[in-house]
């Protein structure tokens, strides 16, 4: 090693070490707190206030977490693609009207996997069907009666 570095690694050794015999000599005297201790209330009430805030962060992430794709929507973009309609067939196996944008596919599900059946005519864009008005119960009872008759 050249000198000089020798010289500034023993300077900077010496300073260390004169600062750590400071720092001990201040840790063994012992001087009152500038300020009186806070009570056990008050510290109680930080820390259940520090909690129910952590808390309640965590639980708005989680809600955010689980509705982005809500309030994406909401925003004003429709989502592409949306499932028409649905008709179940069975024990696992069921038909999928599926559009995106303006595209309509025919899907089967089954428990070996799901199928493209066929394409479908084109739709409007953003064209979702109105959900179809339950029949009543009177109307269902004439039909399966007269269907009988």
């Amino acid at each position: 090693m050249n000198r000089p570095c020798a010289k500034l690694a023993a300077t900077v050794l010496s300073g260390l070490l004169s600062a750590a015999s400071v720092g001990a000599a201040d840790t063994n005297s012992l001087t009152p707190a500038a300020g009186p201790i806070p009570g056990v209330g008050f510290s109680l009430a930080r820390v259940f206030g520090g909690l129910i805030l952590v808390l309640a962060l965590f639980l708005a992430g989680v809600w955010l977490f689980k509705h982005w794709q809500r309030l994406t929507i909401a925003r004003g973009r429709s989502p592409r693609l949306n499932l028409l309609e649905i008709k179940a067939l069975g024990n696992r196996h069921a038909l999928y009207v599926v559009a995106y944008e303006q595209q309509r596919l025919l899907i089967a599900s089954s428990p070996a996997g799901v199928t493209l059946l066929t394409h479908l005519p084109d739709g409007e864009a953003g064209e979702i069907p109105a959900p179809a008005a339950p029949a009543s119960f009177a109307r269902a009872l004439q039909q399966v009666l007269a269907a009988k008759s």
